[in-house]
C-alpha cells in the first residue's frame, strides 16, 4: 500500500495513511475545558492540511479519571462548547477529527482530583509506581463508570467530532482491566481475557446504541505489556476479534504497561504486537511509534504490520515536520 492511497471502511475515509495520534499538551484550563492555547496548538500542527485523521489527546470522562492537573475534559456539558470549536478547527484543515474518552484509574492523583483512586484490583499500578493503593471497583460502579463512557461519546458527537476513540492503553483503567497484571478480578470483570474485556465490550456497545450503529468507535489498545505476566499475543488478537464484533470500526495499537515506549527505538517499533492483530481483524489498524522521517511511513506500510501510520513526537517536537518529511512523498 502506499502513503496517498485512500482507506475506506464503512461510513470512514481516510483520504490517505497518516494519523496524528493523541498526545497530551496540558493547555486546557484547571476545569478541563478548551483553551485558545489549545486551539493554537491544534491549529499549527494541522495547518499543512496533510493528516487523514486527527485523534485529540485524552479527555477524562469523570474527575475521578483525571490524569493530570490541565487535561482536557468530555465529563460535563459544559465542554461541549470549548470541543466543538476544536473539531470545527481540525476539520477545516481537511482532517477527520476524533475525540479519545479516557478515565486513568490508578494512573489519577488524589492531589489532582481530592478523591481515592480505583482500578480493576486492589493494588498499586506497576507501572505508575507511585505507592498509592487503589480501591477495587465494585460492579456497580464499574457500571456507572461504563455509563461515564457512553455519555461522554455522546457529548464528543454533540461537539461535532466524526468518531470517538476510547483510551484502553499507556496503563491506564481501561488496560488495568485488561491487562492480567493489574486485574486480579475473580469476578465476570476478571479471570480469562473474555472477563477482562467485559467493561470494553460494554461501552462499545453503549456507545453504538446511543450514538446508531453508523457513528464511527476507535479503540486505543495496550495490546502488549512487555513485561513479565503481562498481556499475551494470543489475548490481544482475541480481544481485538472481540472488539471488531462489537462494533469497533479501528484499532489503534500502542504500549499497556509499558506507556507508549519499548526497548526497541526503530520506526514502528509496535509492529510485533500489532502485525497478529492485522492479520486477524477486518478493521483498520493504526500502529504508532519512532517514526522520525518521512521515508520510514513507507517502510512500516510496506511490512504489511498496519494500515494506517501515526506520527506523534517528530510532529510535536517540530510543527513543520510533516510539511517537511511528507509533502514531497504526496506529490510523487
Amino acid at each position: 500500500m502506499k502513503i496517498t492511497d485512500v482507506l475506506k471502511y464503512k461510513n470512514i475515509e481516510f483520504k490517505n495513511r497518516i494519523v496524528m495520534p493523541p498526545m497530551a499538551t496540558s493547555k486546557s484550563d484547571d476545569d478541563g475545558h478548551i483553551t485558545d492555547d489549545v486551539l493554537k496548538y491544534y491549529d499549527e500542527k494541522t495547518s499543512s492540511k496533510i493528516f487523514s485523521c486527527v485523534i485529540v489527546e485524552h479527555s477524562y470522562v469523570d474527575i475521578q479519571g483525571k490524569a493530570s492537573k490541565s487535561q482536557s475534559s468530555m465529563a460535563s456539558d459544559s465542554d461541549i462548547e470549548g470541543m466543538s470549536k476544536l473539531s470545527s478547527l481540525i476539520k477545516k484543515n481537511g482532517s477527520l477529527a476524533v475525540c479519545q474518552i479516557s478515565h486513568a484509574g490508578s494512573g489519577a492523583k488524589k492531589e489532582i482530583t481530592g478523591m481515592d483512586i480505583v482500578s480493576a484490583s486492589n493494588m498499586e499500578n506497576p507501572a505508575f509506581k507511585n505507592g498509592q493503593i487503589a480501591k477495587e471497583l465494585s460492579v456497580e460502579e464499574i457500571h456507572e463508570i461504563k455509563d461515564k463512557f457512553v455519555n461522554a461519546a455522546i457529548r464528543a458527537k454533540k461537539a461535532g467530532f466524526d468518531a470517538v476513540e476510547i483510551h484502553s492503553a499507556h496503563a491506564y483503567l481501561l488496560d488495568q482491566f485488561l491487562s492480567p497484571i493489574t486485574n486480579k478480578r475473580t469476578d465476570e470483570y476478571g479471570g480469562d481475557v473474555y472477563g477482562r474485556i467485559k467493561l470494553h465490550l460494554e461501552i462499545i456497545r453503549g456507545i453504538k446504541e446511543a450514538l446508531g450503529e453508523d457513528y464511527p468507535v476507535f479503540i486505543r489498545m495496550g495490546a502488549g505489556d512487555f513485561m513479565e505476566g503481562g498481556l499475551t499475543e494470543e489475548d490481544s488478537v482475541k480481544a481485538s476479534i472481540e472488539f471488531e464484533k462489537a462494533g469497533v470500526d479501528v484499532i489503534d495499537i500502542s504500549g499497556g504497561m509499558c506507556f507508549y515506549k519499548t526497548k526497541e527505538t526503530y520506526p514502528g517499533f509496535f509492529d510485533t504486537i500489532s502485525k497478529p492483530i492485522f492479520d486477524k481483524v477486518n478493521v483498520p489498524v493504526i500502529l504508532t511509534g519512532g517514526v522520525t522521517k518521512g521515508t520510514d511511513i513507507v517502510d512500516i506500510l510496506d511490512r504489511n504490520v498496519c494500515d494506517l501510520v501515526g506520527i506523534g513526537r517528530s510532529v510535536f517536537k517540530d510543527s513543520n515536520w510533516i510539511e517537511k518529511e511528507v509533502g514531497p512523498l504526496l506529490n510523487k
